[in-house]
């Protein structure tokens, strides 16, 4: 029987307390405390990341090894690295989590700061021995996997930690969130089942600047702490209003850029699909980004972004189909 007098206000505060989303419940379970610190909800776009790169390999086989190593680089991708991330961030973010999201395992003291250190410790090493698995699995002469994971993983201490820490200038801070997100679990995908090229790793940095957009939305939440620790992020810096305006125009004008790479590279149709599914996202922006981004936010994501990771699996399969020869596409990266 629940304490709460509304059953289902409490579920729903369990329910975002286990995917790390705003709003949460707390909990006494340290299994359930360290899940949160992991944030399962920021794993999705990761886990997509490495289909979309497989996908854009071109060749990609459904057989049981291949299946097989793609689930282990999205669980290298997803549940290691980018839970080693989230726990980073919130070990450095202690004090303006204190202030924002008080409810937090580390500011509302629900787990010693030594176990915090080792559950990073314990996913970072897990990640890259992922990595490194999958590198022999894929007979990898040089360490692709490894390498990115090691890449990955420097970036995300250096967007979190000082004395760098990425994440105080608002527009270099999403962008590497944004790479993080998009480009990196792509390059992971795409070099596991074929070979990744600089055309796709331009294309894929470039669309990471759709990622900056979405990385805005996750500021909103956190302009008080932010702004009384001096962090320069976008709605700090030019309000909140322009600062979502900001965020639509990144969002929609680099998914826009990316059509007209679709129509260069002949796949017309696909260009089409991923017109159609921009008009959605711009819908809800209206509805609820650019009306009140903090109110709103997560309303805003979860209405919006499928359109986005559906448009990104769109480009990766025109890309991988394409019959796109470029000088830049036939030199494979020297990783």
């Amino acid at each position: 029987m629940s304490d709460s007098p509304n059953p289902t206000a409490a579920t729903g505060a369990g329910a975002r307390q286990l995917l790390g989303m705003k709003g949460a419940g707390g909990t006494s379970n340290i299994w359930k405390i360290r899940l949160q610190l992991m944030k399962p909800v920021t794993w999705i776009p990761l886990i997509w990341g490495v289909l979309c790169g497989a996908a854009a390999s071109g060749n990609f086989h459904w057989s049981w090894g291949e299946v097989g190593a793609s689930f282990a680089c999205m669980l290298m991708s997803g549940p290691l690295l980018a839970g080693y991330t989230q726990t980073i961030n919130d070990y450095y973010d202690r004090e303006i989590d204190a202030i924002n999201e008080p409810y937090r395992p580390i500011p509302s003291g629900a787990i010693p700061l030594g176990q915090v250190k080792a559950q990073i410790w314990i996913l970072l090493i897990a990640g890259l021995a992922v990595a490194y698995g999958l590198d022999l699995w894929a007979g990898h002469q040089t360490p692709v996997l490894l390498l990115l994971a090691l890449g990955g993983s420097f970036v995300s201490y250096i967007y979190s930690a000082p004395p760098l820490k990425l994440k105080q200038n608002g527009w270099l801070g999403n962008y590497a969130l944004g790479a993080s997100y998009i480009a990196l679990p792509w390059w992971a995908g795409q070099a596991l089942f074929g070979q990744l090229t600089w055309t796709t790793a331009l294309l894929t940095l470039a669309y990471s600047l759709a990622g900056l957009g979405i990385a805005v939305v996750n500021d909103f939440k956190s302009v008080e702490g932010d702004r009384a620790l001096g962090l320069q992020s976008l709605p700090v810096v030019f309000g909140i209003e322009r600062a979502s305006w900001i965020s639509a125009a990144m969002i929609d004008g680099f998914q826009l850029a990316m059509v007209a790479v679709l129509i260069a590279i002949g796949q017309h149709f696909a260009a089409v699909l991923l017109v159609l599914l921009i008009v959605p996202q711009i819908t809800f922006q209206d509805i609820w980004l650019l009306r009140d981004p903090v109110a709103f936010d997560v309303k805003y994501q979860a209405s919006a972004q499928p359109f986005l990771v559906l448009g990104m699996l769109v480009t990766a399969l025109a890309i991988g189909h394409s019959a796109l020869v470029l000088p830049s596409a036939s030199l494979p990266l020297p990783l």
